[in-house]
């Protein structure tokens, strides 16, 4: 899946409101994808977050397609978070 079908897809999940936060979603030399949830819009431009997750792009396709748990990436390295870890307890919403 490539940064702008997933750019697009999660453009078509987030609403207004849906997160109350700022998320990154940081894919190194893949690119980066910028939720803002309090204005319901998806970008790839780069912002200061509230959490930052930083995973790999084969990562976040298996765990967006329920392939990995992100309890299990998370404990195996595979999904770093920064910032604030209860955001992204809430970010299933918009994954899939």
């Amino acid at each position: 899946m490539s940064l702008d079908q997933i750019t697009q897809q999660m453009s078509q999940r987030v609403k207004p409101g849906a997160v109350d936060a700022t998320v990154k979603f940081d894919f190194g030399d893949d690119g980066l994808i910028f939720v803002d949830g309090n204005a319901g819009t998806v970008t790839n431009e780069d912002g200061e977050a509230d959490c930052t997750i930083t995973i790999s792009m084969d990562n976040f396709t298996a765990l967006a397609s329920g392939d990995l748990d992100p309890t299990t990436a998370f404990m195996m390295g595979k999904l770093k978070v920064k910032g604030n870890m209860g955001v992204a307890m809430k970010l299933q919403s918009i994954l899939g």
